[in-house]
């Protein structure tokens, strides 16, 4: 009977946790729809109201459906659409169907709001302002739709397949991509147009740089000093940031060390570079740049 009890127990606590588990999963997947909305309905005015009709393409797919719908006169969601699906069907047996879905949900909701802006009145008929904000707009949604596991390029997902079969980066794979899209802007439109695309094109990719990484911008600090705890105790209790001991041997000295490891913000830099030197003048510090920072850090709290 007893043994009977624990079972249960065992049961009723397991299906406690799977059902907090299935809360967690939805809420995360609402979150994420929604925030794939959003970038989408960004995405879609950036592209309605500011390149389109200034006639600046974006790379990728999204710049072939603009040419393509420039040269048909068919609406530009469509393209937006079915255009990305091959790429999409490419992706589901490399990437996982949860990253396919979730670029397939990102598609027609970019089409969808394209339709709905393509009447409104464009913002500004300057070429250079719309592609200056333009960039800016499309990919402040790009990077929102990029946090949140989704995509609108499917050049994107050829390149991270094909990457692992051919001696090039996806980085250089979409480059080369790209440069056929803005020399074939440059016959569709002009050479002109296409300059200002490619100028776009940089400024999407800033955008999305920021929203990606944060405004932020985090970085990770490696300290050598002598004076390790008093170091890190002015860390935690001035920035308010954990610090991490790492044990290190010099090569040289054959001397064992601890080494701080901590993250800090752009803006925190120098205080700490002051910390460590009032501290320990002689001290080597290592700062490296962090694309993502998640959990782990030590909030600061408000004073009052």
């Amino acid at each position: 009977m007893f043994k009977k009890h624990i079972k249960a127990s065992t049961a009723n606590i397991c299906n406690c946790k799977k059902e907090k588990i299935q809360v967690i999963n939805t809420k995360l997947i609402v979150r994420r729809l929604f925030f794939l909305t959003i970038g989408a309905v960004i995405v879609a005015f950036g592209l309605e109201n500011f390149l389109v009709p200034n006639s600046i393409v974006d790379g990728g797919v999204v710049g072939i459906s603009i040419m393509v719908s420039y040269l048909t006169k068919l609406p530009l969601g469509i393209f937006t659409f079915f255009l990305n699906l091959p790429f999409l069907a490419l992706g589901y047996k490399h990437l996982g169907k949860k990253f396919v879905f979730l670029s397939l949900y990102s598609s027609a909701m970019l089409s969808i709001f394209v339709t709905i802006f393509h009447n409104t009145p464009n913002v500004t008929e300057d070429v250079l302002l719309a592609a200056i904000f333009g960039g800016i707009t499309v990919g402040i949604g790009v990077g929102l739709i990029l946090r949140n596991n989704g995509s609108l390029d499917g050049t994107e997902i050829v390149a991270l397949v094909f990457g692992k079969k051919i001696p090039f980066s996806t980085g250089e794979i979409i480059m080369f991509i790209n440069i056929f899209i803005f020399a074939a802007a440059a016959i569709v439109f002009n050479v002109e147009q296409a300059m200002y695309s490619i100028l776009t094109y940089f400024l999407i990719y800033k955008s999305i740089d920021v929203v990606m990484e944060g405004i932020d911008e985090s970085r990770t600090v490696m300290v050598i000093t002598k004076c390790p705890d008093e170091i890190s105790k002015v860390i935690l209790y001035e920035l308010k940031r954990g610090v991490t001991f790492i044990d290190g041997k010099g090569a040289y000295t054959g001397e064992y060390k601890k080494i701080l490891y901590c993250v800090i913000t752009r803006l925190e830099i120098a205080k700490l570079k002051e910390i460590v030197h009032e501290i320990d003048p002689k001290a080597f510090i290592a700062i490296t740049n962090v694309h993502e920072v998640e959990g782990g850090q030590v909030k600061k709290k408000s004073r009052h």
